[in-house]
């Protein structure tokens, strides 16, 4: 999808069409000015872009970028804060449009899938051609929403292709045209090319996918290791032999906050301690509404260095208990230096099972292997 999320508040103020607009932020944070909006100049906070318009792109502002920096870029941008219940609504009618077209798809987030065009009647003929087109406009149809669609061999050229001519494209790639079209362009635009290895292709000179075609394998495994030097090789010759998923189990729940002002262990404890409870609580609800339960408890703590700790904790049974999660997440907490302020919180529950999968896995004296009402008192912060 385009822009998503901004462009599901164009939607719903259709006068910015056109204008700098950035999602993020805090709603107090900016008041709004005569035009009734607020501006990207008065925001005071700490919060990053969660997305933007194309013309808010132009001035170089981009997701993940803060909020203050994206201030000095393009000031008289309008500040709308997210509305994820209503990006989540979108995302259900889009999918669900694309599936009356094409059943077979691997969801990968909110605003992106992958297709498997294989057995739509008639997609063989042209290529996919036509079909993408009607999923291309039975979205705009059914949501008022673009989205570019990326036609290929695989995953990974469909993906690379799916971004070159946004908003409202497609882009068409066989393998005949992987000189022309894919080996001018950055290494970092394969998935999968994180900035660290870019940096690291750069100082060897490796700056576009022709280079990274061109390079020596053997040169590629021994900077990269045996598997991500193998891998470099074959995403460079467009080769992914991965299926679209349609059904994924997830590894684990996690739910994380990163504070407005960073908030002292000692001096902030009683918003610390209120804010841990709810990522504890919301943790469980994800659970309970998604039918799982996990016994690996962990937490996730970044200070105001920037520096990132994690500590976890197995139990001896599954649970899905906001109280029996909180409360081992507690015991995590006490393993971690609490001296400095702290910027972000976290909480997750890992080697997670399905309510079914764990009914199988009945004890033997008849007892479930699951705890969701254990009692106990909870730690403090």
């Amino acid at each position: 999808m385009d822009a998503f999320y901004a462009s599901v508040e164009l939607l719903r103020a259709p006068t910015l069409n056109g204008l700098p607009v950035v999602i993020g932020g805090r709603r107090h944070r900016a008041e709004p000015d005569a035009s009734g909006h607020a501006r990207l100049r008065d925001y005071a906070g700490r919060g990053v872009v969660t997305t933007a318009t194309y013309a808010a792109r132009a001035f170089g502002v981009h997701s993940g970028m803060g909020l203050m920096k994206a201030a000095a870029l393009c000031p008289d941008a309008v500040l709308l804060p997210a509305d994820f219940d209503e990006y989540r609504r979108y995302s259900r009618l889009f999918k669900a449009a694309v599936a009356e077209l094409a059943p077979v798809i691997e969801d990968r987030g909110i605003d992106e899938i992958y297709i498997d065009l294989t057995d739509v009647p008639g997609a063989q003929a042209d290529g996919g051609r036509d079909i993408a087109k009607r999923l291309r406009q039975h979205v705009r149809e059914t949501t008022g929403l673009t989205c570019s669609i990326g036609l290929a061999p695989n995953k990974l050229l469909a993906k690379i292709c799916s971004d070159l001519d946004k908003p409202d494209g497609l882009t068409i790639v066989t393998e005949a045209d992987l000189a022309t079209r894919l080996w001018p362009l950055p290494v970092k635009r394969i998935n999968g090319i994180g900035p660290k290895a870019n940096e690291k292709l750069e100082a060897l000179g490796i700056r576009t996918i022709g280079d990274l075609a061109a390079a020596d394998p053997a040169m590629l495994v021994e900077r990269f290791g045996a598997s991500y030097g193998a891998w470099l090789h074959d995403a460079a010759h467009g080769r992914d032999d991965r299926p679209v998923v349609t059904h994924r189990e997830p590894k684990s729940f996690s739910r994380e906050t990163t504070f407005e002002r960073d908030l002292h262990p000692r001096h902030d404890r009683a918003a610390l301690g209120e804010i841990f409870t709810a990522l504890c609580r919301q943790v469980a609800a994800d659970l309970d509404r998604k039918g799982y339960a996990g016994r690996t408890i962990g937490i996730k703590l970044r200070y105001d260095d920037f520096t990132t700790v994690t500590r976890d904790r197995s139990l001896d049974h599954h649970t899905s208990d906001a109280q029996e999660i909180r409360r081992a997440a507690g015991e995590c907490l006490k393993r971690v230096p609490l001296e400095r302020r702290l910027r972000l919180l976290g909480v997750r529950v890992g080697a997670v099972m399905t309510t079914a999968e764990l009914l199988e896995a009945h004890t033997d004296d008849g007892t479930d292997a699951t705890s969701a009402d254990r009692t106990g008192t909870l730690p403090l912060f």
